[in-house]
């Protein structure tokens, strides 16, 4: 699939939310998919939409994300000492305050240094934050616009967050008459929505012992412009990825879709049929000591 919406796009789901058993998996006619792989990343010929994935709803932290590791790259709760992991609530804060998830079709290289950060790739489809006003679900698939993106240098790592907006949110029609809807945009209609999302990814690691990370161009958001160009090199990193030209490493790169691909699979490779049968649970119960608050300052602020 070159592009398209997720319309025809269904979930599997197996397991309850919050636990080591859950997984999402997509399915077209009755086909499994991968994630990571098969949903294309533009959504309309024109390539001014791209489908999100959404990995973890506003106000939520279980950090679930796509898993690179298992066959189809399903979504999966990632996990801590054996247990699922929750991201620190950073105070005033519940879990995120956007929607976060990722692009399909795209990979953060770790062999690749960018020269705007001088770090490395995280080795992950590069992340989205959808800053809309609805609260979107586990596993959603979004049409959305590019508005722009946050350097993120997480840990030494490069860790590119776009900033997306939904293509049918409000606030996209409120700016539909200026033609290049931009990152300026968000300030205008979100104050301080950017900052605090500064603030955010500086600081949300410091709960769990870690260094406070920093922000690229002095923590300054970039362009739209910009934006575009850092998705599409990380298409084409992915493209070496699934094409076999850069080694897949850990990396399950098994596909149905993706022509000229040496991990291209038939409906009847195994992996494809030991994926289980649709099976929803109840989400388990969340552990109260994950709805603990943190209160923690970036420096210079």
């Amino acid at each position: 699939m070159a592009c398209g919406t997720a319309d025809d796009i269904t979930l599997r789901k197996i397991g309850g939310e919050n636990s080591l058993d859950f997984s999402i998996y997509y399915e077209k006619n009755g086909q499994v998919l991968s994630t990571f792989h098969d949903i294309p990343l533009f959504a309309n010929e024109e390539k001014t939409l791209y489908n999100m994935i959404v990995e973890i709803p506003r106000w939520t932290n279980a950090k679930n994300e796509i898993n690179k590791e298992t066959p189809l790259n399903p979504i999966k709760q990632d996990i801590a000492d054996g247990k699922p992991r929750f991201v620190p609530n950073v105070f005033p804060n519940k879990g995120y305050m956007w929607n976060y998830g990722a692009f399909p079709q795209t990979w953060e290289d770790p062999g690749y240094i960018s020269p705007f950060t001088g770090f490395k790739g995280d080795n992950d489809p590069i992340d989205v934050i959808e800053i809309g006003q609805n609260v979107a679900t586990v596993g959603e698939i979004k049409q959305v616009k590019i508005l722009g993106v946050i350097g993120l240098l997480d840990q030494n790592e490069t860790d590119w967050k776009v900033v997306v907006l939904d293509a049918k949110d409000p606030m996209s029609d409120k700016i539909n008459g200026n033609l290049k809807i931009d990152i300026e945009d968000v300030e205008k209609h979100k104050p301080s929505y950017l900052k605090n999302t500064d603030t955010f990814f500086r600081v949300y690691k410091l709960p769990s012992g870690k260094k406070e990370n920093t922000i690229a161009f002095e923590g300054e958001a970039q362009n739209k412009e910009f934006a575009t160009d850092i998705v599409l090199e990380t298409h084409e990193h992915w493209k070496l990825l699934v094409n076999g030209t850069t080694p897949k490493q850990n990396i399950q790169t098994i596909n149905l879709s993706v022509k000229g691909s040496p991990y291209l699979v038939g409906p009847d490779n195994s992996d494809v049929l030991n994926v289980p049968a649709h099976n929803p649970l109840p989400p388990a119960l969340i552990d109260s000591s994950y709805d603990e608050w943190f209160y923690v300052s970036a420096s210079n602020i």
